[in-house]
Order: C-alpha cells, then sequence, then structure tokens
C-alpha cells in the first residue's frame, strides 16, 4: 500500500518528527525517516527512542497520524483508474501491508480505494510481519488460489522476499522506501518506476 499505491511519506515524517519533539529527542531526516518506512509504527519508532518511552511515543504517534494522514497522502499518479481496469477485468485485489490495520482502513476510505478491494489483510493481525510469507498465504488461503494464480506487486525488497518465500511472481515499483538496487538484488519477475506499468504488463499473460 505505501510506497505502491499511496504516498504518505509526509505524514509519516510529520507525525514522526512532532513525537522526537515532544519526548524530546532529535528530529531525523525525512530521507532517514522514509528508509525506516514499511516494518509497522512499532518498528519506525522503537531505533529511535528508550524502550521506556516507546509506547507513549506510539500514542503520541498515532493520535498525531490520523490527522496527517488527511492532509498530507495522496495517490501516486493514475491509481485509481487503474485499480478501476483490474476490477472490470475481474482480477481480485487484495492489500498485504505492514501497516496496523486501523490506519490501513482510515487511509484506504479516505482515498476512495475501498471499493476496489475484496479483502484487505494487515501485519497486527498476523504472527509475523513481512518478510515472512504469512500474510500471502493467508491472501491465498482466503481466495483459495495457488502460487501460480497470484501476482503480488509492492516496493522493498522485503516484499519480494515475502513473494519469493510465498511462491509468488512479484513486481517491484521504484516508489517506495527501497533502493533500485536493492530490489535488482531480490531478482523480482519485474522492476516498473511507477504501478501504473502493470497495465502494459499484463496485456501480455505472465500467469499460468
Amino acid at each position: 500500500m505505501d510506497g505502491t499505491l499511496i504516498d504518505a511519506y509526509q505524514a509519516i515524517i510529520s507525525s514522526f518528527n512532532f513525537t522526537m519533539r515532544c519526548l524530546k529527542y532529535p528530529q531525523q531526516r525525512g530521507s532517514v525517516i522514509r528508509r525506516s518506512v514499511g516494518w509497522g509504527d512499532e518498528n519506525l519508532l522503537s531505533p529511535f527512542v528508550n524502550s521506556k518511552d516507546l509506547k507513549r511515543a506510539l500514542l503520541i504517534y498515532r493520535r498525531h497520524h490520523k490527522k496527517a494522514l488527511l492532509r498530507e497522502s495522496h495517490l501516486f499518479p493514475h491509481v485509481a483508474r487503474l485499480l478501476g481496469i483490474l476490477k472490470d477485468k475481474g482480477y481480485k485485489l487484495a492489500v498485504a501491508s505492514n501497516r496496523p490495520t486501523r490506519f490501513s482502513l482510515f487511509l484506504i476510505r479516505h482515498l476512495k480505494l475501498d471499493k476496489y478491494f475484496s479483502y484487505i489483510l494487515c501485519a497486527d493481525r498476523l504472527k509475523h510481519i513481512k518478510p515472512h510469507p504469512e500474510i500471502l498465504n493467508k491472501i491465498m488461503l482466503r481466495f483459495n488460489l495457488k502460487p501460480s494464480q497470484v501476482l503480488y506487486v509492492g516496493d522493498m525488497a522485503i516484499d519480494a522476499q515475502a513473494a519469493r518465500s510465498a511462491g509468488v511472481k512479484n513486481i517491484m515499483v521504484t516508489t517506495g522506501s527501497s533502493t533500485r538496487r536493492e530490489l535488482v538484488k531480490e531478482h523480482p519477475y519485474r522492476i516498473i518506476p511507477r504501478v501504473w506499468g502493470l497495465l502494459k504488463i499484463l496485456q501480455k499473460p505472465i500467469l499460468p
């Protein structure tokens, strides 16, 4: 979701540094924060605060972030059009996110994407977060699909790793937290600049 369909990085940066200011910790550059996104908010904050302050940091961050998402998040170009086309073509669309369910649903509804997705699964409902394949395995089970019937699109090296562990073909976009070099090392099926490029790839059969 984040970094693939939605650009919420400025909202995350704002909430992160607000939390740091409240707790008297050093603020961080946007590039540093962006590189830490993708593992859930607890893992985002924990390297930068003492363990005794983490619970309070999460409360401050989450309270601020709900408002920041409204102000500072937006779709990447042509995302709604892409999802509409895919749904009309009969694809089952699902979200597999390490972001907490509460904020995933809030963001998806705010950006009016909920009508496109048949299922939304987030890490706080699982025992393991990506790169563990549990989230993809559960989505496949939900739709009674084999790995060969699934295409996973993500923006981080951990997305490619999760897909590989689940036996799922994957396409990576370069709009997220991982660099192109990091994505190349994971040997995905394809790397594309933006998710809109998925439509051109799907014009040719890539799934058996």
